[in-house]
């Protein structure tokens, strides 16, 4: 990796440290999880027909599985597209995009130093949600040995290191869901359109997954690609639905990619 890349990579991070955006996607992954284990310590009942939900009062672990399902539907994409989608289109309504670009520092070397920021805004999202479901649900249900999807049971340590995996795995998708977001913040120019937009795909795609006739596509849709996980949750480990996510996702992500980036290559700096 160049030191440019790094260079900008530093002062994206400062930048989102200083925006209120930053903070809003974090409170959100931060809050969720709170709410959904004290919501399920003042009550007896337990989530119907999803994955871990029979065991959310017998182990803490389930509770942050539980929630990888939920989460998927909205909440980390939206979190992931607040900065993805402002990331780039930001500096061109602020007007700092021509600034950046007169600087010693190459069109390529701007663009994935901002792809790079955007990344770890989600990984720092995935993390806080995971960490606070975890300690929030070991507090409330305990932090006991784990059932799997096999209906085999693991030690708490060895059922936390699942989780930890999963959360890993969860990433794969959304890491593309966030390409996504920065092409359309690069394409676009607008943050609102862009996070707007990148929801709107996401959406897009999960409806076709369901429309009649299309059935034969769902392997292939980015939003089937959040259930992947669960291939680790299997004894023994279902490595097949775990690559099947690796590449359907690049499939998304890395043209995302090289279409912001020709976008970027091309942008008229004297129009900002």
């Amino acid at each position: 990796m160049s030191s440019g890349v790094l260079t900008v990579y530093r002062w994206e991070l400062r930048k989102l440290i200083a925006l209120k955006r930053t903070y809003l996607g974090l409170l959100a992954a931060a809050a969720v999880p709170l709410a959904f284990t004290i919501t399920l310590a003042l009550r007896s009942g337990q989530p119907k027909d999803v994955p871990f939900g029979s065991y959310v009062h017998q182990s803490g672990l389930a509770i942050p599985l539980v929630l990888l399902t939920f989460a998927s539907a909205f909440l980390l994409p939206l979190i992931t597209a607040l900065v993805a989608g402002d990331i780039v289109a930001s500096e061109d309504q602020n007007g700092t995009l021509k600034t950046i670009m007169t600087r010693s520092l190459q069109r390529g070397q701007i663009f994935f130093g901002k792809v790079l920021a955007a990344l770890t805004y989600t990984l720092a999202s995935m993390l806080l949600l995971g960490g606070v479901a975890i300690i929030a649900g070991s507090m409330v249900s305990g932090f006991h040995s784990l059932t799997t999807l096999s209906g085999t049971t693991v030690s708490a340590v060895a059922g936390l290191g699942l989780v930890l995996a999963s959360f890993g795995v969860y990433l794969i998708p959304l890491f593309a869901v966030a390409l996504i977001g920065v092409m359309l913040s690069t394409v676009t120019r607008n943050s609102a359109a862009a996070v707007v937009g990148t929801l709107v795909s996401v959406l897009l795609i999960e409806l076709i997954g369901i429309l009649p006739g299309l059935e034969w596509l769902q392997p292939y849709l980015l939003t089937r690609q959040f259930d992947a996980w669960q291939g680790l949750l299997r004894q023994p480990i279902d490595w097949a639905p775990i690559t099947h996510a690796a590449w359907v996702c690049a499939l998304y992500g890395i043209p995302s990619v090289i279409a912001g980036y020709l976008v970027f290559l091309r942008r008229d700096v004297a129009g900002g």
